[in-house]
Formats: C-alpha cells, sequence, structure tokens
C-alpha cells in the first residue's frame, strides 16, 4: 500500500464494495450444493494485486461475507469470512514468497507468478469451503459436488483478474499492484 492512508483507505472500501457487488450481481446456482458461481473471485484477486496481502485478505473476506449476508446466504457469512479472507492472504503471501525467490511480474500484464499465486489462492478456497459444507451438512461425500463448480468459478476469476490488471497498468492505480 501506499504512502497515503485516507487514499489507501478508500481504496480499500471502494474494492471491498466491488467484492460485494461482483459477487452479488451475477448468481449462477450450482446444481447438488447450497452455494452459486459469481465472479467475485476476480476482485478478489484484483483487491490482492492492487492492495497487497493485509488490505486484500480484509477486502477478499469482508466483501465476500456481506455479498453473503445480503444475498440471502447469512449462515455461510462466517465461514467466507475466513475463508475468502484467507484466500486473498495466501494470494498475496505466494506473491511476496516467488517475489522473494526471484520471480518478477510482467510490466504491465499478468505474469505467470501472479497466475500461480491465484491458482494457489482458488485451491484454498474449494478446499475451505468444501470443509464448511461438509461440516455444515455432516457429510464428507455430499459437498465433492461442489468442487467443480468453485474451480470454475476461480478459474473464470483469474481471466478476468487479468483483464484488468491489463486495463490498470495504464492508471496509476498500477503503482499499487505488486
Amino acid at each position: 500500500m501506499g504512502k497515503n492512508r485516507t487514499f489507501d483507505l478508500v481504496l480499500t472500501g471502494m474494492l471491498t464494495a466491488l467484492i460485494v457487488v461482483t459477487t452479488m450481481i451475477v448468481r449462477i446456482p450450482m446444481p447438488y450444493s447450497n452455494g452459486y458461481v459469481h465472479m467475485g473471485d476476480a476482485m478478489i484477486f484484483v483487491s490482492v494485486l492492487v492492495l497487497g496481502k493485509k488490505a486484500g485478505a480484509f477486502a477478499a473476506g469482508t466483501g465476500s461475507a456481506l455479498a453473503d449476508i445480503l444475498g440471502g446466504y447469512a449462515y455461510y457469512a462466517p465461514w467466507t469470512l475466513v475463508i475468502k479472507g484467507l484466500m486473498g492472504l495466501v494470494m498475496g503471501i505466494a506473491l511476496e514468497h516467488m517475489k522473494k525467490r526471484g520471480a518478477t511480474t510482467d510490466n504491465g500484464h499478468m505474469s505467470l507468478t501472479e497466475l500461480a499465486a491465484m491458482t494457489l489462492a482458488g485451491l484454498e478456497m474449494t478446499a475451505g469451503y468444501y470443509l464448511a459444507a461438509a461440516v455444515m451438512q455432516g457429510s464428507w461425500v455430499v459437498p465433492l459436488m461442489s468442487i467443480p463448480g468453485n474451480i470454475v468459478q476461480f478459474t473464470v476469476g483469474m481471466v478476468i483478474a487479468w483483464v484488468f490488471a491489463g486495463a490498470l497498468s495504464r492508471t496509476p492505480v498500477r503503482k499499487y499492484i505488486c
């Protein structure tokens, strides 16, 4: 995050709200589960790229949990707060770790480093929701049906984030991107 704390706070709030909106605006129910596929993961990835691991994790968890509460899935909100917050944190930690080991990002374009970090974060989210559903439903078998939908969701989110990161590379916000 930058040196201007007010700008950082406003940017964090805006990205949190964007996660809420993109999670709620397009909701495709997943068969054989209580969940739905949405575009919020794309904004989670963008939020971590722009804000870094801590503020990105905050925006991811809070924005996604608010979308659950506002969208009729309040019983999932505590799980979502933790799972999506960890999703942002995992991505941010992975980015930092890979960059310390010499991985670089392409200037203005999504790099393999960023795609790998998003994949790790998406796999954490998929595993987290599987475990949450297993606990809530009392079955380790039934939630298996939600895994493909979650994989599709974060994969589509990666593609959309790639487009957004390219667009952001031409703005002053790009200096914040990891």
